[in-house]
């Protein structure tokens, strides 16, 4: 009874991960969003992917703590952060992390 006066929502479960939206193409990257749904809003995330010289697709997760009430505007800004990061940072953002330098592989 009192989830309705405080707008709990079963259905908007914290941390559940949507579906992904259709790719979109830029400067040879595809920009994946796939937003979390963390009780109702929508946190900016998903996946920048580019095939590398081999033919293998390079792959890099976004994430950003960004949170929006709407899927269509997370989409939105998704793709606009995305391309933003692929013009400062390029290819590098497939290097290795030196921070995991000392992980097993």
């Amino acid at each position: 009874m009192l989830s309705g006066l405080f707008g709990s929502d079963r259905r908007a479960d914290s941390g559940v991960t949507t579906n992904a939206a259709e790719p979109v193409e830029y400067k040879g990257y595809e920009i994946i969003s796939q937003p979390d749904n963390q009780s109702g809003q929508y946190r900016v995330s998903g996946w920048i992917r580019k095939p590398d010289a081999s033919g293998e697709t390079l792959e890099h997760r976004f994430e950003r703590s960004d949170m929006l009430p709407g899927r269509e505007a997370c989409d939105a800004m998704m793709v606009t952060k995305a391309q933003r990061y692929i013009d400062e940072v390029g290819e590098a953002m497939f290097a290795p992390d030196p921070r995991r330098a000392g992980e097993s592989e």
